[in-house]
């Protein structure tokens, strides 16, 4: 079984884990809030600071009037075995303060670093460990003390300012309130108490012989819960099962009374005991009385008054720092199993959003470049995707040769330039001053040649088609690719990269399907034309090769110089078959083949020549996910460290 001290020690070591790491509650899931704590609350000048000093046994914190706790103190006691009593902040870990004079000047200054010299308040608490033999090991959180009104040099908001913060910690479930009353006013006007009414209402019953007792139930009055104490007989139910009352000032009663009615739990009934302490007088602080000399006094005035004497064991500060001491204990204890719940959940949800935004890259050049190579890995995957049916998009290539090549190379202005008109035109300037005597081969070659010109301009508008469909997957696989998502500079150079690629493919392939048609004029397939048969033109001499004769009779007949047009359109069609083939095969070698092949490979290289300070700026992320990733890698190292440190207490 866990020691008291162990595990008290195990929330300290979390809370301070929390503070430094900025966890202080608030939205979202916070382990602070979780954690099981003992706020101490009440209004201004009930004796607060006095309780504190008087449990821990050493004048340390600040006094004045109005507002002095101005940020909450988390003040953790750890009980030592003799040696010199020394005092430590987290916000100075190297500093051991062993005057503590110092001490409360320290808590002013740090609290004026965060707040200023003006009466502002802020929720960033202060963390203070104090090691004695002369305390118990117990963690208690000062919060500033509640107010009415708004003094001269404080926001008008204060008031509320004020409650806000107070309750943000008393309405936790782990909260433990200790509620500080004076003796010397009216308990239903108690600002402690009227708030531990409101967050801590719920209670216990028992049942009793006796035929009377009282029972206390919340009625709305003026839309605000007030708490009426009805006897009944037969049980008593009792109020703040959170909820432990502490009473000062009973030495500044008028003479005649007593607050007996309190501490025995008539006038209001807490589950737990009502303590009663006596504080220094002012007269004491002015002679710098030793707090220890005041508990004994403390202890001397119990002992021998006349109305508290049979509850003197019952009382006092060191009775109640024991109290809350043993009772701290049972609570973490009992909440321990949630809270390991609470932190392996979160857990699993900031990895779950790690993972979604990307986790820390290392710091030195290797981890970078090897980051750098795995997300263009992954980009050329979503790349291929594309293009091989993974994703949609590839088969937008398909189109171009499908239907937009066949559309482009039907509208081609063939019928004009294979026209009877032309034909005699091209011929004619052909054969030149000496006309041909079997066939006009040299102006079929100018006619095959003119019409294969054709052919280059849907050769080079396919090359260019398909160039903006790989230049279009690249932008949609970089922007598909959840890892580039979060490096704006590292997806522009890939972008960049990846175009300069894909011009080069581009250019090679414009050259390759020119060359296809270049191809198809260098060399004509002469056994085409040796199968045809040529006819007799109609209206022509013995052998179909008579001239004709008259003044306007032209050099050939319309009959020949159309069966010229048309072998020629048909040889041009047979080589239009052949380059619709073999363009896309073309074009897919020279592009398509090569994305898939070599996309990235000039960027690899002039990667691996960069030093780490180029790799860091293509890292460089957007700020907003850089600190929300810094964010949750800090609470993952806090939630990560509280189980750890929970796993390695036996608290079961």
């Amino acid at each position: 079984m866990a020691t008291m001290q162990s595990l008290i020690g195990l929330v300290n070591k979390i809370q301070r884990a929390c503070t430094v790491l900025g966890d202080h509650g608030g939205e979202g899931f916070s382990l602070w809030e979780a954690l099981p704590s003992v706020a101490v609350v009440g209004g201004q000048s009930s004796g607060k600071s006095s309780v504190l000093e008087s449990i821990v046994g050493r004048d340390f914190l600040p006094r004045g009037s109005g507002i002095v706790t101005r940020r909450p103190l988390v003040l953790q006691l750890h009980k030592t075995e003799g040696g010199q009593e020394y005092a430590e902040f987290l916000h100075a870990p190297k500093k051991r303060f062993t005057d503590f004079a110092a001490v409360r000047r320290e808590i002013e200054d740090e609290t004026d670093r965060i707040t200023g010299k003006s009466k502002k308040i802020s929720n960033v608490p202060i963390h203070l460990s104090i090691y004695s033999p002369n305390v118990v090991n117990l963690t208690l959180i000062d919060l500033p003390g509640m107010t009415k009104v708004a003094v001269e040099g404080q926001p008008e908001s204060i008031v509320q300012d004020i409650d806000n913060m107070v309750r943000s910690y008393v309405e936790k479930p782990s909260c433990i309130i200790l509620a500080i009353s004076p003796a010397n006013q009216d308990i239903a006007t108690s600002d402690a108490i009227k708030l531990a009414r409101e967050v801590d209402p719920t209670g216990i019953v028992k049942h009793f012989l006796e035929a009377t007792s009282f029972f206390c139930f919340p009625v709305l009055l003026l839309e605000r819960p007030v708490w009426v104490q009805v006897h009944v007989a037969g049980c008593i139910y009792f109020l703040g099962e959170r909820t432990f009352g502490v009473l000062t000032k009973l030495d500044l009663m008028d003479k005649g009374t007593n607050a007996l009615d309190v501490l025995e739990g008539r006038s209001y009934r807490l589950q737990h005991p009502w303590v009663g302490i006596v504080n220094r007088s002012q007269a004491d602080i002015n002679k710098n009385v030793d707090m220890i000399s005041a508990r004994q006094k403390e202890r001397e005035y119990f002992e021998t008054s006349p109305d508290y004497a049979h509850l003197s064991s019952k009382m006092g500060s060191e009775f109640l720092a024991k109290l809350l001491s043993k009772h701290l204990e049972t609570v973490i204890r009992q909440k321990i199993p949630s809270i390991i719940s609470m932190i392996n959940k979160a857990i699993d949800e900031i990895n779950a959003e790690l993972d979604r935004i990307g986790r820390p890259i290392g710091a030195d050049g290797g981890a970078q470049l090897y980051t750098i190579l795995e997300m263009c890995r992954a980009f050329d995957r979503v790349f291929r995707e594309h293009l091989d049916g993974g994703r949609p998009g590839g088969d937008r290539i398909y189109g171009v040769f499908d239907h937009q090549l066949p559309a482009a190379l039907k509208k081609l202005p063939l019928d004009r330039h294979l026209s009877t008109h032309n034909v005699r035109k091209v011929v004619s300037e052909a054969d030149g001053y000496q006309p041909h005597l079997i066939a006009p081969e040299q102006g079929i070659r100018r006619l095959i040649d003119g019409s294969l010109v054709y052919f280059k301009g849907p050769a080079e508008a396919t090359v260019d088609a398909v160039h903006l469909v790989l230049k279009e997957l690249v932008r949609k696989s970089i922007v598909e690719t959840r890892e580039l998502k979060r490096f704006p500079s590292l997806q522009n150079d890939l972008a960049t990269a990846a175009n300069d690629s894909l011009e080069k493919f581009r250019e090679d392939s414009r050259k390759t399907v020119l060359r296809l048609v270049e191809m198809e004029s260098s060399y004509l397939t002469v056994e085409f034309f040796r199968k045809l048969q040529m006819e007799p033109e109609k209206g022509g001499g013995p052998g179909g090769n008579a001239n004709p004769t008259g003044p306007n009779a032209d050099r050939y007949t319309d009959n020949h110089l159309r069966r010229i047009g048309s072998n020629v359109s048909a040889y041009v069609g047979m080589v239009c078959d052949t380059l619709r083939n073999t363009i896309p095969k073309a074009v897919v070698y020279c592009q398509v083949r090569e994305a898939k092949r070599a996309l990235l490979n000039n960027f690899y290289v002039q990667v691996g020549k960069r030093e780490k300070e180029q790799l860091s700026q293509m890292l460089d992320e957007d700020p907003a996910l850089m600190s929300k990733r810094e964010t949750l890698a800090k609470r993952l190292e806090l939630y990560k460290s509280a189980r750890d440190e929970i796993d390695s207490v036996a608290w079961k």
